[in-house]
C-alpha cells in the first residue's frame, strides 16, 4: 500500500503523523508529492490536490484514498471495511469535497 500526501500542508502532515503512528506494522509507504525529489504516478499538482493511495495495484482518491489507507490499519479496518459500502463511502467523499473548499483556510490558521 501506497500513500502520497502533501508535506507541505500543515493538516496533511498532523494527519500522516497519526496514520504513521498507528501503522506499527509498517505497511503502508508514505511519499510525500511536495518533496522535489517524490516518485510521482502521476501530475504533481493532481497528487498535491487529494490524498492518493494505491491499493492492490488501483489507484484511488479522496475517501477512497483514505478508506484504503484505514484497511491497512488494525486499529482502523473496520471504518475502512464500512466505507467498501457505496453510501458510506459517497458521504465520505461529500464530506472530503466540502473539508477541501475551507481547506486553504485552515492551512493558513495552522500555519500562523
Amino acid at each position: 500500500m501506497q500513500v502520497w500526501f502533501d508535506g507541505g500542508c500543515p493538516l496533511c502532515l498532523r494527519e500522516i503523523a497519526l496514520m504513521r503512528r498507528l501503522d506499527w506494522r509498517g505497511v503502508i509507504e508514505f511519499t510525500d508529492v511536495a518533496a522535489p525529489d517524490a516518485a510521482c504516478p502521476l501530475d504533481r499538482a493532481v497528487l498535491l490536490a487529494r490524498l492518493h493511495a494505491r491499493e492492490g495495484g488501483v489507484m484511488l482518491s479522496g475517501a477512497a484514498a483514505f478508506a484504503a489507507m484505514w484497511r491497512a490499519i488494525p486499529v482502523l479496518k473496520p471504518l475502512g471495511w464500512l466505507a467498501r459500502n457505496r453510501g458510506v463511502l459517497a458521504a465520505l467523499e461529500w464530506l472530503y469535497l466540502r473539508f477541501l473548499r475551507i481547506r486553504p483556510r485552515l492551512q493558513r490558521a495552522l500555519r500562523r
